[in-house]
């Protein structure tokens, strides 16, 4: 079935729907509110999309009249937070990871090129990404074995076959595709946000040494398609109007078909936690998805430009996003500086990257004039390897 949430409340669309909440909207909804992912909804278009999201608003204002169907939907549709088995929200029909934050680009150009030239020359011409693995995208609470691969360890002349030991997380936003195109079809970067639902939490898994080895000349593999993790909330772009802003300056001028007008990018504040096998949480990244270099307009129309065509539930990740200064940076191989600057955690155990049963949490909400918009959790509890 497909559920909503307020607060801690999670409210049941398909009992909604049976007691005819959304009988007048002037759209037919079918049988999408009884499906266990929200594609058939999605592809109803933002007209509905919106229509939905403003008759929740009015049914659960205090204002709201009709006492009786209040009482009804208390008795049959609503149940607590702690009570919900969470479930995919989306069938991922393909997957793309951009590389979008010129912070953590920036950073990494600096640990594995040359400091004085760390951005490659194509970077601020273009939103850089690599096509994923749909199948390995996972719902938080699922737990992830760590990765076998090889390795090249330092000063050796061949590589080695074992589990990776720079196990790293990646804070990343990613946003879910809701219109379809034709092969041949372009999307246009002011159209961007009409082919777009909403944005989820998401956490792409790395394994750094293993990247190291196998990046050249095709970019990553087996480094990142052993699971990544998304939070089970979608949060509907027309929900985050309110805390729209303006994104970094770009400079060269971009070419015609990325340019883009007014505030793209979204103030949501963003945060990772350690929390080892037997200790407490700890706060080790806060972060913004208002750092993006590379706006999601920008990637969707790059993405579309060759022709690509786009189904309703392709994924887009927004790669790391760090911020300017060394707490926010957005992975281990960041906040330790490729583990030659470890982190203490508070039961006095330090980390360079992640342990096995080290539990990895991101937490996410945009938070304005007394609105606050949250995203939910993306946890996922690190196996040892098979």
């Amino acid at each position: 079935m497909t559920v909503s949430r307020i607060g801690d409340v999670v409210i049941n669309l398909e009992m909604l729907q049976k007691l005819h909440v959304f009988d007048n909207l002037g759209f037919d909804f079918g049988s999408v509110f009884s499906q266990p992912v929200l594609n058939d909804f999605i592809d109803l278009g933002q007209a509905a999309h919106k229509a939905v999201r403003a008759k929740l608003m009015e049914v659960f204002d205090a204002s709201f009249a009709d006492a009786e169907l209040i009482t009804k939907i208390k008795a049959t549709a609503l149940f607590a937070i702690s009570d919900a088995n969470m479930q995919m929200p989306v069938k991922v029909t393909d997957y793309t990871d951009f590389y979008s934050s010129i912070e953590h680009a920036t950073n990494v150009g600096m640990m594995f090129r040359d400091p004085a030239n760390a951005l490659l020359p194509n970077w601020r011409h273009l939103p850089v990404g690599y096509h994923g693995r749909a199948s390995s995208i996972v719902v938080s609470g699922t737990n992830i074995h760590r990765p076998k691969g090889q390795t090249m360890p330092q000063g050796a002349d061949k590589p080695v076959f074992g589990p990776s030991k720079m196990f790293d997380f990646e804070l990343e936003m990613a946003f879910v595709v809701g219109r379809s195109t034709n092969l041949g079809d372009s999307v246009k970067v002011s159209e961007a946000e009409d082919y777009i639902f909403g944005f989820l939490l998401f956490n792409d898994l790395s394994a750094r040494d293993i990247q190291a080895w196998e990046y050249v000349p095709l970019g990553p593999f087996l480094s990142k398609n052993f699971g990544s993790v998304v939070s089970p909330w979608i949060v509907t772009l027309d929900a985050l109007e309110p805390f729209r802003v303006k994104g970094p300056n770009q400079e060269p001028e971009v070419l015609p078909y990325l340019k883009t007008e007014g505030e793209r990018n979204f103030d949501i504040n963003l945060e990772v936690l350690i929390k080892p096998e037997s200790g407490t949480e700890n706060l080790v990244c806060r972060s913004n998805f208002k750092y993006m270099y590379w706006n999601i307009n920008q990637q969707l129309a790059h993405h579309t430009v060759n022709g690509c065509n786009i189904n309703v539930g392709d994924l887009y990740a927004s790669g790391t996003i760090s911020g300017p200064d060394q707490g926010s940076y957005g992975s281990m191989l960041e906040l330790t500086w490729r583990g030659t600057r470890p982190i203490k955690l508070s039961d006095q155990t330090e980390r360079k990257f992640i342990n096995d049963h080290d539990s990895l949490i991101i937490r996410g909400y945009s938070e304005k004039n007394g609105l606050r918009i949250g995203f939910g959790e993306c946890i996922t509890t690190i196996l040892p390897a098979t």
